[in-house]
């Protein structure tokens, strides 16, 4: 640190630069495993759970059941986004970065370790739906705490780009899950029942153990340290944000509402539907969301790029009419259940669109509270609306399966639906009203 003419410590470029390494890593970490889990916990919901922690005698309706244990985890989401969004405004952004990062590691790797319907009977599902809700606790203020990090710490021209790590660190997750995934299919079905699904929810201590020792070095965002030496921390946050930034919720709530459903349904609902409807087997549909993982990781600072350049708002407003637009032909190519489309379809939602939406997330959200009641405004918001998305592709396995024929018309309104919704969240931007910068 060098002092300035009011003898305030300040920065040397060397040392900025070596701070905003370690949020990059540990806010990347944190949004890895939380789609590590994420997806992994997906995948095996739709290829396995319902072999494995329910009644078989109706195949279907086990899988159904599955689906259900991971909509838990969006029922407890809104409820760690409040509590851990309220403690982040008042005790600081990086403890509850450690705290929600060791309740979702854990319970992952619980998950691992659960006895199956064959040994425990009803008590193998009940185990699960109680360590997806704790797990969920911590997931629910991840990417708010990720998101907000990132943003605060970075300088006024690069929100935009450095509020998009964390969607990095989301397709990170994938990359790592939906490749393991794939490795264990090429055993066989038979080999994922009898107990292979456990070995990537057990290997997943690795991370936390990486994550844990990353983000105990992370140092205090700038804003937040700011509002505490001028003594303007918020002791009630939740009444000010219902009262002075409701509109800040609302945009927040549709925002994530409509890009979970998106994204959910594009990544867990289509996994399902080709395996029971279709007939596609567990290493095309994991392959897939390899491939589309790993071209995500190049497009995100593309799109981060462009938030700069543009401002979030206009990339992620683009991304929503180009998926719109993109809906009917994605169900085409996947009703085919031709593994060429299949790669096809969910590369271009997977690796280009939902991450154009995502990367501009973290500063788009931001800066549509102030420092005060960020936290809280975010993870209240985001995980309601949030929540409500991640019950989408549930829904929408529900509608093909009492439609005539299995028609998939249900869940192409679903999706449309769900695009408007973030194109006007976009139009509803509170601009620059709480920062001093466009992205």
């Amino acid at each position: 640190m060098v002092q300035n003419n009011n003898n305030i410590a300040v920065e040397t470029p060397e040392q900025e630069k070596k701070r905003l390494r370690k949020v990059a890593t540990a806010t990347i970490v944190g949004s890895m495993l939380e789609w590590y889990d994420f997806y992994l916990y997906a995948t095996m919901a739709a290829l396995v759970f319902g072999q494995v922690f329910f009644d078989t005698a109706d195949p279907k309706s086990a899988s159904l059941k599955a689906f259900a244990t991971f909509a838990i985890g969006f029922i407890a989401r809104p409820v760690g986004g409040m509590l851990f969004g309220r403690y982040g405004d008042r005790f600081g952004r990086k403890k509850m970065l450690v705290v929600t990062f060791i309740l979702m590691g854990v319970c992952t790797t619980v998950i691992g370790l659960i006895p199956t319907y064959d040994s425990i009977g009803v008590w193998a599902p009940i185990l699960l739906v109680f360590i997806r809700f704790i797990q969920g606790l911590g997931a629910g203020a991840e990417l708010a705490g990720a998101a907000i990090t990132s943003y605060e710490h970075a300088s006024s021209k690069k929100r935009g780009s450095q509020g998009a790590w964390p969607a990095i660190g989301l397709n990170l997750g994938l990359l790592l899950s939906s490749f393991t995934v794939f490795i264990l299919s090429l055993f066989g079905e038979n080999f994922l029942l009898n107990g292979g699904w456990r070995i990537p929810f057990i290997l997943s201590f690795i991370l936390v153990f990486v994550g844990l020792w990353v983000r105990r070095s992370l140092p205090e965002t700038p804003d937040f340290d700011k509002i505490v030496h001028e003594h303007k921390r918020d002791k009630a946050p939740f009444h000010d944000i219902f009262k002075f930034h409701m509109k800040g919720l609302l945009v927040a709530f549709f925002l994530a509402l409509g890009y979970n459903a998106l994204s959910y349904t594009f990544k867990t609902f289509s996994l399902a539907y080709l395996d029971q409807y279709k007939g596609v087997t567990a290493d095309v549909t994991s392959l897939s969301i390899t491939l589309a993982s790993l071209v995500a990781l190049f497009t995100i600072p593309c799109f981060g790029w462009m938030c700069d350049k543009w401002s979030s708002k206009k990339v992620m407003i683009t991304g929503a009419v180009i998926t719109l637009l993109y809906i009917l032909p994605f169900m085409l190519l996947i009703d085919t259940a031709n593994e060429h489309y299949i790669y096809f379809a969910l590369i271009i939602t997977t690796g280009f669109l939902t991450p154009m939406m995502f990367a501009a997330q973290g500063s788009f959200l931001s800066r549509q509270f102030p420092v005060q009641v960020r936290s809280t405004g975010i993870g209240t918001g985001r995980e309601i609306g949030g929540a409500l998305g991640g019950l989408a592709p549930l829904l929408a396995l529900w509608l093909v399966k009492i439609s005539p024929d299995n028609s998939t018309i249900g869940v192409i309104v679903i999706l449309f639906i769900s695009a408007i919704f973030v194109i006007v969240s976009g139009l509803c931007d509170q601009g620059s009203k709480f920062t001093d910068n466009k992205n």
